[in-house]
């Protein structure tokens, strides 16, 4: 009787992005783009087509796997609303057997529909529930749910201050209540609140790479250096990001500490009086405002403005999310007056034309590793090697500085 050979592959559960996985599918991969802008969703699908594509170049008989290979992996759902207001989602594609991924923009407000003869917009708590919709509509049916919400919803209200709520933690609960296999967001405000979880499984990511990447493209004479360059966080509450950045970069480090009035409550928060800014020498340094959203403005162009007072040189920002609420037109001001070059933000919610068309924005796009992390996810691999930048980024660095010399 022969013996099976036994191959010693000890890395057969690393995801390689370039070449062979040896972990089997889970099933066939179905995505609910749910009011996502139809360029992210479009791009998602294509960079899974082509990461598919290249694993039947390499072993054709991959292809006798059922749903490996499709022309649209994405699943059709409407969430169609009463004109009281009220919902319902309706899954329009068999879901049952598969490995099922739900895409979700809660910001997105270009999504509007008819309550009591009145046009208005989706809010986020209307695009909470046609997701809890969706997963109440495809649970018992898909073989498992993972959920990729980019911005995480109600992250900002991520602890509790006195009779408030704590929103963000009670979501989480909520989703895994529900049977929720996996949660994928990037650059959570406070990434503690995935404490709220300990036993599940929710990964925060980072476009630090992707961001970094195209700096580089956009403005290849930036010098990465001491002398050259500087990270600065407009607040207390990014210093860990901005840490991150500065550490990558090899540059150093600025923080302004904002004073508060706490005698005064103006919209339930303390209003500022003052910044303080720690830090060495700017003058003269291209300085990186980094954050991980920008809502009005009123961070980066406060610390902007202090930071030309002292002299610095080009300023650019790095936000993963770019919402743009309101101050749209004090951007372009400070645009015009040479206090912002270039905001560098990610396509992962939505934005409107004028934000995208403006000459001072550059977005970045992650459709190419949402895609890549579907695929992983998929083949149920360590992820630990995709999701770290930290090697990448000194790659990145090392051929910048080489070209530079």
């Amino acid at each position: 009787m022969s013996v099976p050979t036994v191959t010693d592959d000890k890395n057969y559960y690393i995801y390689n992005q370039y070449g062979d996985n040896t972990m089997e599918p889970v099933g066939p991969i179905g995505i609910i783009a749910h009011n996502l802008a139809s360029s992210f969703a479009d791009s998602i699908n294509y960079f899974l087509r082509n990461r598919r594509s290249i694993y039947l170049a390499r072993h054709p008989e991959l292809a006798n796997n059922p749903g490996f290979m499709r022309a649209d992996y994405r699943i059709p759902v409407t969430t169609p609303r009463y004109s009281s207001g009220e919902g319902k989602a309706i899954i329009t594609q068999t879901v049952r057997g598969h490995d099922l991924f739900i895409i979700v923009d809660v910001l997105n407000y270009n999504r509007y529909y008819e309550r009591y003869s009145q046009r208005v917009s989706l809010s986020p708590d209307e695009q909470y529930q046609d997701l809890l919709r969706i997963i109440l509509a495809a649970s018992g049916k898909a073989r498992r749910i993972n959920l990729i919400m980019p911005y995480l919803y109600e992250g900002r209200q991520y602890r509790r201050g006195t009779r408030e709520s704590l929103d963000c933690a009670a979501m989480l609960k909520e989703l895994f209540a529900l049977g929720i296999k996996s949660i994928l967001t990037f650059d959570a405000h406070d990434p503690r609140i995935i404490n709220a979880v300990p036993t599940e499984n929710v990964e925060n990511l980072t476009a630090a790479y992707q961001i970094i990447e195209s700096m580089i493209q956009t403005v290849p004479d930036l010098k990465f250096d001491y002398d050259h360059f500087m990270v600065v966080s407009p607040d207390e509450e990014g210093i860990i990001r901005a840490m991150y950045y500065a550490s990558m970069l090899e540059v150093p480090l600025g923080i302004f500490y904002r004073k508060r009035n706490y005698l005064q409550l103006v919209e339930g928060r303390n209003p500022i009086v003052g910044l303080e800014f720690l830090g060495s020498q700017v003058k003269g340094k291209d300085i990186l405002l980094v954050d991980d959203m920008i809502v009005s403005g009123s961070s980066i162009l406060r610390a902007a403005n202090e930071l030309k007072k002292r002299g610095a040189g080009r300023i650019f920002c790095a936000a993963t999310f770019t919402q743009l609420t309101s101050g749209l037109d004090r951007i372009n001001q400070a645009h015009m007056d040479g206090v912002i070059e270039k905001i560098f933000s990610t396509n992962l919610i939505y934005c409107r034309p004028e934000i995208l068309n403006a000459p001072w924005f550059v977005e970045v796009s992650l459709s190419r590793f949402i895609a890549l992390l579907i695929d992983a996810i998929n083949h149920d691999a360590s992820l630990s090697k995709l999701i770290s930048p930290t090697e990448k980024i000194q790659k990145l660095l090392n051929y910048h500085r080489r070209r530079q010399t």
